[in-house]
């Protein structure tokens, strides 16, 4: 479909769509006119054409729904609609690794080779699982490589790799890093990623619509996702994609995922030292600092500043790196966030434990991170 065919449907399916707001204290003059005012003029702009927002502030919270989950189908987003998460899909695997850590199973200093005894004697083998959580073990692709199709492939792969970097020099964001410490973290705990994932982490967390795996009885809630030109798609199997990238979620659990990073929510006392462990800087690296997968700035943040720390340049290009030691346990005045995007879905979580704010923002088609970002700030610098 040609992108202005797609744009004039996003924008009637907009117009037609109802807005609503979930949460039974949620301040809907407030938070619909800051929310509508940023989401809508950007949906006709980008012709996007359906969004989900997640909104903490003063103690309040809702999700507002605009638009529609497919162009084919007109289907509303609701309450129920998954979208793909992309890399914010990274936070709950770190989240993963944390309780693992909690419960025992793994140490983050340990080597990656006291887990996979075939990567012994390889330099992957000797990196730690902190630089493969913090991206830096020495220069990982961004992507699994193409001619790598199964988990045999990949460890002949690994086996064979060499580092462009000493570990801890510099930051080359990747997904096999953290796939990899999704893999282990699920050989720890005596299972499998999924359902270490699917079975024990997602049911502790209250988030029982987000998925690894959609069941056939969630398909019906699957948003279809669009490129930037307009094609409708969705992720396509990969390797490490479970770990990297592969969750689907609703808005609501993103939410509820916000509230237990806050401490708003009550969860297992192990759940909530793992999720406290997630939010400890390691590194600092250009303009943010490097946490556990999050990434965090300064607060009060300038939008500048948060623009260069999820610039495309912190994906693509490697960031020479200083390892904060010891490394600074969580902080308050901080805004937190990840990006998150496949090819058809865009994802944005940010929050600010000093205000108890955060923002989850999840649309159906693909965007440039710097506009997820900018909505984000806008909203929740205009809520108080």
């Amino acid at each position: 479909m040609a992108l202005a065919a797609l744009r004039v449907l996003a924008a009637t399916a907009l117009l037609a769509a109802a807005i609503s707001a979930h949460a039974s204290d949620c301040r809907p003059m407030q938070f619909r006119r800051t929310v509508n005012g940023t989401v809508q003029p950007l949906m006709r702009q980008y012709g996007i054409p359906g969004m989900a927002v997640g909104l903490i502030a003063g103690g309040h919270s809702c999700v507002l729904d605009y638009g529609v989950a497919s162009l084919a189908t007109g289907r509303p987003v609701d309450r129920d609609t998954l979208f793909e998460l992309g890399s914010v899909s990274k936070t709950l695997t770190a989240t993963l690794v944390a309780w693992a850590g909690v419960d025992g199973k793994l140490t983050l200093t340990d080597p990656v080779d006291k887990y996979l005894p075939s990567l012994r004697g390889t330099p992957f083998g000797s990196i730690s699982l902190l630089d493969l959580g913090t991206y830096t073990p020495g220069g990982l692709p961004l992507q699994v490589p193409d001619d790598v199709g199964d988990s045999q492939q990949l460890m002949r792969y690994l086996e064979s790799w060499h580092p462009a970097y000493p570990p801890g020099t510099y930051r080359t964001y990747n997904n096999i890093g953290i796939g990899m410490l999704g893999v282990i973290a699920g050989k720890a705990l005596g299972t499998v990623f999924t359902v270490a994932m699917q079975r024990r982490l997602l049911p502790a967390l209250g988030m029982a619509h987000t998925y690894i795996e959609v069941p056939p009885t969630a398909m019906k809630d699957y948003a279809q996702g669009y490129t930037m030109a307009g094609t409708p798609i969705r992720l396509a199997p990969g390797v490490l994609a479970a770990e990297a990238y592969g969750a689907r979620s609703t808005a609501a659990d993103m939410l509820r995922f916000i509230e237990t990073n806050l401490q708003m929510r009550p969860v297992d006392a192990s759940v909530r030292k793992a999720i406290a462990q997630t939010h400890v800087g390691y590194f600092h690296a250009g303009v943010m600092t490097q946490d556990l997968i999050w990434e965090q700035v300064a607060y009060p943040a300038q939008r500048s500043v948060l623009l260069d720390a999820n610039a495309s340049a912190m994906i693509f290009k490697p960031t020479p790196v200083t390892r904060i030691t010891p490394p600074m346990p969580p902080a308050k005045n901080v805004w937190i966030n990840k990006t998150g995007s496949t090819n058809g879905f865009a994802a944005y979580v940010a929050f600010i434990p000093a205000r108890r704010a955060g923002i989850v923002i999840l649309a159906n088609r693909n965007l440039p991170n710097g506009v997820l970002v900018t909505a984000a700030y806008r909203i929740l610098t205009g809520i108080h």
